[in-house]
């Protein structure tokens, strides 16, 4: 249980999403889509920490602090780098200087110089996953999915993906070589159905995002809210969980009601939510974030425990039904 497949190459069962890491940056109103500050350091710890405990896997994207995430995976990586997975992302322009996202570029043009941005940030010549992060339409997508075949073809990636929720956009892409994943929204929260089993049809990855609900199950609750350069000070609206930098009380209470379960058998809470994700396909490669090595070691610990037992799987069930 501890590897799964992304496309023909094993890696480990968790990944590590460097959205955290990236530090703060904003949109052209000033609001925040960061996770708040960060050290470096603690950050370049943590991946080193997630190494020596066998993660193989760390999903970025360029937009991330504004290239800044992709700069610190690099640095902590070094010499390791052939020893693990990297995924990237774009679509996204933004401005480094004032770490501002100021739109979006869907052509194949700005994605060829996007890739060599990337790769230089991180220090490495080629990016083993790259994701379209951004919602064209099915028709202006598919000169970007040619491209993408061409660039594994170059070696400049090994295979792509598509960073969607909509099973229709993540379907219009199958079959094409080189396709070897879909990242989307999943959690013992939000389940994807639709998209998990075309994963499981065409042997795709499930690369599951936002698992522990931005931290709702796993380490913030209304007693430490989010304030300043935190996306969840001022939550958009996609981001459901939280209103004013806590959870809400509806969601909370639905954590609530699930918590005995998810933390049985030694598990803490953000295990137990892994957990339910590996139980519910052998496709799901979660990828939550981490700002500290306290955050990476609890994480990573949750591949010691694997997933939930049938049983667990049924009775959560149970209690979402109501």
């Amino acid at each position: 249980m501890k590897t799964r497949l992304l496309g023909d190459r094993e890696v480990s069962a968790l990944g590590f999403g460097c959205w955290a890491i990236g530090g703060p940056f904003s949109d052209t109103d000033g609001k925040p889509l960061g996770w708040g500050e960060v050290d470096d350091d603690e950050s370049i710890s943590a991946i080193h920490r997630a190494l020596d405990l066998g993660i193989t896997f760390f999903d970025t994207a360029d937009v991330y602090g504004a290239g800044h995430s992709e700069r610190v995976l690099g640095r902590a990586l070094g010499k390791r780098r052939a020893d693990v997975v990297v995924a990237g992302k774009w679509g996204n322009v933004f401005d480094g200087d004032t770490k501002v996202l100021t739109g979006a570029d869907q052509t194949v043009e700005y994605m060829h110089r996007a890739i060599r941005a990337t790769l230089t940030r991180l220090g490495t010549d080629y990016l083993d996953l790259y994701q379209l992060h951004t919602a064209p339409s099915v028709t202006d997508a598919a000169p970007l999915a040619d491209a993408a075949e061409d660039m594994v073809k170059e070696g400049l990636i090994l295979g792509f993906a598509w960073s969607t929720d909509d099973p229709e956009r993540a379907a219009s892409w199958v079959g094409r070589p080189g396709y070897v994943a879909v990242q989307h929204e999943c959690s013992v929260l939000h389940d994807a159905p639709e998209i998990l089993g075309l994963c499981e049809q065409h042997g795709l990855a499930s690369v599951d995002r936002t698992p522990l609900a931005m931290g709702l199950l796993g380490r913030r609750d209304s007693s430490t809210p989010a304030t300043g350069a935190d996306i969840r000070s001022a939550a958009p609206e996609w981001l459901r969980f939280f209103a004013d930098g806590v959870p809400t009380a509806e969601w909370a209470g639905v954590v609530d009601g699930l918590r005995d379960i998810l933390t049985s058998d030694g598990r803490t809470l953000a295990q137990g939510a892994l957990a339910w994700l590996w139980a519910r396909s052998e496709r799901t490669i979660p990828i939550p974030g981490f700002r500290n090595v306290t955050q990476a070691q609890d994480n990573a610990g949750a591949l010691a425990h694997g997933p939930l037992r049938p049983e667990q799987m049924t009775e959560i069930g149970r209690l979402l039904r109501g």
